[in-house]
């Protein structure tokens, strides 16, 4: 097996191992936590999921690095060894979150995701994007699967029957932003969808259920790495606002099947005049 082949094995059996931890609690009683906001929130599925996720990388990874949605350094019983801030340039690292979508979660609403990318010199090489509450596994190698049949992204070429998801998170002193971008795609577009789950989202443009996605946000590596890497070996394209080729480390995202990846840019830009 050679090692990006091995990895998109680890991936998804990382995926599947963390998401079945998560779907033990889903539904179930939870201590809610919130982080940086009152809707930013956490629990402890999200931290055992990781912890899961994690043991079973280093299982056959034992030295990489890890990049992950929670803070589990100073969380009791968890292990934060090879966890960094941020993506490196070189080497192998794996990003990692374990419920994508807490907010959906912690509702009993079963759009969210346990997502894994594994990244070789700050591209990635290989993904799996796992949706436990459905058992549906998305993955990417050399191509991309659900649940182990070929995917590719929608074939519509009207703008005016797209189905495109705003995607993100605005302050409430930034909402007027967000406003702007929702009527932008109603605008220009058939119908407009929120799930709730950036790498839920990417998954289903990957698998034709949507024509794209716009975030005008800095979103985490995270909450896109994984769904990129789909959508793209699924035929689609990933750019920012500017059409420049979407990076890790890009402030905007838009994702489309290709087709008319013109009027996405066009949307997106809308949202910041």
């Amino acid at each position: 097996m050679t090692d990006r082949h091995h990895r998109a094995a680890v991936a998804e059996r990382a995926a599947r191992a963390g998401g079945a931890v998560a779907r033990e609690r889903f539904r179930g009683a939870l201590t809610v936590e919130t982080k940086a906001n009152k809707n930013d929130v956490v629990t402890e599925a999200d931290r055992d999921a990781q912890q899961q996720v994690l043991a079973t990388i280093r299982a056959e990874f034992p030295g990489d690095t890890f990049v992950c949605e929670e803070d589990i350094g100073s969380v009791p019983g968890t292990d934060s060894e090879g966890l960094v801030d941020s993506v490196p340039d070189a080497g192998p690292t794996w990003i990692v979150d374990p419920i994508d979508g807490t907010a959906n979660f912690v509702r009993g609403m079963p759009l969210w995701t346990t997502s894994v990318a594994a990244v070789v010199d700050g591209e990635p090489v290989s993904s799996a994007t796992y949706v436990p509450a459905q058992g549906d596994l998305y993955a990417a190698g050399e191509s991309a699967t659900r649940d182990g049949a070929g995917l590719t992204v929608s074939e519509r070429t009207d703008p005016e029957t797209f189905a495109v998801s705003a995607v993100g998170w605005w302050d409430r002193d930034d909402r007027k932003e967000f406003g702007r971008l929702c009527t932008a795609v109603v605008e220009r577009f058939g119908d407009m969808r929120r799930l709730g789950s950036f790498q839920l989202t990417l998954a289903t443009v990957a698998d034709g259920g949507l024509e794209g996605a716009i975030c005008t946000r800095p979103m985490n590596p995270w909450d896109t790495v994984a769904g990129v890497h789909l959508v793209r070996e699924a035929g689609g394209t990933v750019t920012d606002i500017d059409g420049n080729r979407w990076t890790h480390d890009s402030g905007t995202l838009v994702a489309s099947n290709g087709e008319d990846h013109e009027e996405l840019l066009a949307a997106a830009n809308q949202a910041l005049t």
